[in-house]
């Protein structure tokens, strides 16, 4: 049975897999906390002005890091978005977005709770 504190989006398990050794896994989970961080309100920020563009770079980086950390569904939903955004209109990407942010949200807080959890290897 699973508790409470189990991640829903995180899977550090695959990240092993990916990468091979804890302490890999560890650096680079400093750099996806650090990214969720900085990011996921430049994301709003960028779609509440229009930029669709922007927004798709900064999804695009995104993008880049949830194959190696994160369950097959979010995968899934991070990349729709980030396709979306190569070509939709800003409310519609926007939409999109607001649907995704509380996932992102709580991948940030169980990738914290990792880390805080595991502090070094």
């Amino acid at each position: 049975m699973s508790s409470s504190t189990d991640p829903i989006y995180l899977s550090v398990e695959r990240a092993m897999e990916f990468i091979g050794d804890a302490n890999g896994v560890l650096s680079l989970l400093k750099t996806l906390e650090q990214t969720l961080h900085t990011d996921l309100p430049l994301i709003v920020q960028l779609l509440d002005k229009g930029d669709v563009h922007g927004a798709n770079r900064m999804l695009h980086q995104l993008k880049g890091f949830t194959p190696v950390f994160c369950v097959d569904s979010l995968v899934e939903r991070v990349v729709a978005v980030e396709q979306l955004s190569k070509h939709g209109e800003a409310a519609e990407v926007r939409a999109a977005y607001g649907q995704l942010a509380p996932q992102l949200a709580q991948l940030r807080t169980e990738v914290a709770q990792h880390l805080a959890l595991h502090p070094t290897a």
